[in-house]
């Protein structure tokens, strides 16, 4: 087992990671920013250093300052979190040229389900269900245009790396196509440094459902069964819960098969989340993977009881898996809502600034992650989110009016969040009654 590791991010992740590190009594070495400098997670961690300035190119992604980072705190590993490095096959590698354990799968494998064309390809043959889609990229508008005619209107531009909702654009006639083309590539490329695309056909108020998988280096995949992240905002996740209630027993089974195929197809190790989604008459089809530890990950720690960021750590020292795919139980219902500094009612804008009172709820069946507190000022350079509020009971229903009971105590004084806009969700009987998808948010409140 490890002695010491590196995390590689901030805040609320950062957090996780170093809270996992000392149960298993193992020392952590903290990076931040300048914008960074002084936030409690620092306090946390047996060491930490500076690594840059505030824009994340010059600090949490420049490879070169963490690495020295690692070695000036002579560390055996780096867990990345998510986000910024946590998804770079080049740093994967890196960290392995430096004698360094990178906390994920190793470099050929990250980059392989990188690359959702490649990743595709590995989904057909493992006999995992794939939308319909362009063979390859597409280089030209009369490539797409000709897939668009083939299969039909609508469909769905789609970058192949990165993630997140850049480089995705929905086109519906010839005219959108041409133009939603040329932004999604130019989004793509600002974005990931990657500019390709390709096509699919769009699935129209799909829901969204993943499954979480952990492998180990002796041959054990098991997957800890799914998550519904189909409360979104422009492809980005607002609200996650487990179980799904858009399937039933026989499509969960099948499915979370399906993702353990994918996943020993890859010849992957430590963590993933194998994303579908499934259509009106409850057919899923693979969208992507990811390669790293996800958001939400609590949702299925709470349904389970295994904590992930632990077996990440025992699964990249070499250890085995102690438990088997019987031993996994999927128990009561998890919710979590996305506590972003953002206004909703104004096209989510970002609300940096200082939070001048925040009072976190709690009681039975709530957990709070966030590194964020009274007097803390949300800096504008990063990702909005300043926590996740999660609560877990034995009923859906419950949970649903735990989840409300602790939003209405949460205070978050000085800046906008998206607290408000949970409440609605969480109080509108679409989401009660689960009639929700993909496009649920945008087309039910207005002004988001």
């Amino acid at each position: 087992m490890y002695q010491r590791i590196l995390v590689a991010n901030r805040g609320e992740i950062a957090q996780r990671i170093i809270r996992a590190c000392r149960e298993m009594e193992i020392e952590t070495v903290a990076i931040y920013s300048e914008a960074d400098r002084g936030s409690h997670y620092l306090e946390l961690a047996d060491e930490s250093y500076c690594v840059g300035p505030a824009k994340p190119a010059d600090s949490y992604l420049r490879i070169a300052n963490v690495i020295s980072a690692a070695e000036v705190g002579n560390v055996q590993a780096i867990h990345p979190g998510y986000g910024f490095l946590a998804e770079n096959a080049h740093f994967n590698e890196v960290c392995r040229s430096c004698k360094i354990d990178f906390i994920g799968p190793d470099p050929e494998a990250m980059a392989k389900l990188g690359d959702k064309n490649v990743a595709r390809e590995l989904a057909k043959k493992a006999n995992v269900p794939v939308v319909p889609g362009s063979d390859g990229l597409i280089d030209s508008p009369e490539q797409a245009l000709s897939f668009a005619h083939k299969v039909g209107f609508p469909v769905l531009i789609k970058a192949v790396a990165g993630g997140g909702g850049k480089g995705m654009r929905v086109a519906a006639n010839d005219l959108a196509l041409k133009s939603a083309l040329q932004q999604a590539q130019a989004e793509a490329e600002a974005a990931f440094g990657n500019g390709a695309v390709y096509l699919e056909k769009y699935i129209e108020q799909p829901r969204h459902v993943e499954v979480q998988i952990l492998a180990d280096h002796h041959g054990n995949v098991v997957h800890l069964w799914e998550r519904d992240c189909s409360v979104q905002r422009r492809h980005q996740k607002l609200i996650e819960e487990s179980p799904s209630t858009c399937i039933n027993q026989k499509t969960r089974d099948a499915m979370c098969e399906a993702a353990r195929r994918m996943i020993k197809q890859a010849a992957y190790t430590n963590a993933a989340t194998v994303e579908f989604i499934v259509d009106r008459d409850g057919k899923y089809y693979f969208i992507e993977v990811n390669a790293r530890i996800q958001v939400e990950h609590p949702v299925t720690e709470m349904v389970t009881g295994i904590d992930l960021i632990k077996q990440q750590i025992r699964i990249s020292s070499g250890e085995p898996l102690g438990f088997r795919q019987k031993d996994i139980k999927q128990s009561g219902t998890a919710i979590e809502c996305r506590i972003n500094a953002e206004n909703p009612r104004k096209n989510f804008q970002p609300s940096p600034g200082r939070i001048d009172r925040m009072i976190l709820p709690g009681g039975f069946g709530v957990r709070v992650e966030s590194h964020a507190h009274s007097g803390y000022v949300v800096p504008p350079y990063y990702d909005s989110m300043i926590g996740k509020l999660i609560v877990h009971q034995p009923t859906r229903a419950e949970a649903i009016r735990t989840m409300q009971r602790a939003l209405a105590e949460l205070r978050v004084d000085g800046i906008q969040t998206t607290t408000s806009l949970h409440q609605e969700i969480l109080n509108h009987s679409a989401f009660v009654e689960g009639r929700i998808d993909t496009t649920f948010v945008e087309r039910t409140f207005s002004g988001v």
